[in-house]
């Protein structure tokens, strides 16, 4: 049985302290919970670019899926920055399904104004 739980809000500077701990769980959580409620949606997208090349796979996964998140949410993206990052990422073994799944989310979110 698949459970969700709800996403709860973070102030920054401790979102700012978590993405610094270098504690896998700790930075995807906070990933996850600015992707949801950060109102600065390019901060989010600093910071998920960031860790794109964080050396744990989950950090680099969770960072491609908040980005998708971010479109997903706030219907923006700096999107000459996040799809070439995304695209490389998706030659990586280990995540690039996630970065495939952001770089969907970004096709399906993002309209071409």
């Amino acid at each position: 049985m698949i459970r969700f739980q709800k996403v709860r809000p973070i102030k920054r500077l401790q979102a700012e302290t978590a993405l610094r701990s270098g504690k896998r769980k700790t930075i995807c959580d906070a990933l996850v919970r600015i992707a949801f409620h950060e109102s600065d949606w390019q901060w989010v997208q600093t910071q998920c670019l960031d860790l794109l090349r964080h050396p744990d796979p989950e950090v680099r996964g969770t960072a491609a899926t908040c980005l998708g998140h971010i479109v997903r949410i706030h219907k923006q993206l700096d999107l000459s920055l996040v799809q070439n990052a995304l695209e490389q990422l998706t030659r990586d073994p280990e995540v690039g399904g996630r970065a495939q799944d952001a770089l969907d989310d970004i096709q399906t979110y993002l309209k071409k104004r």
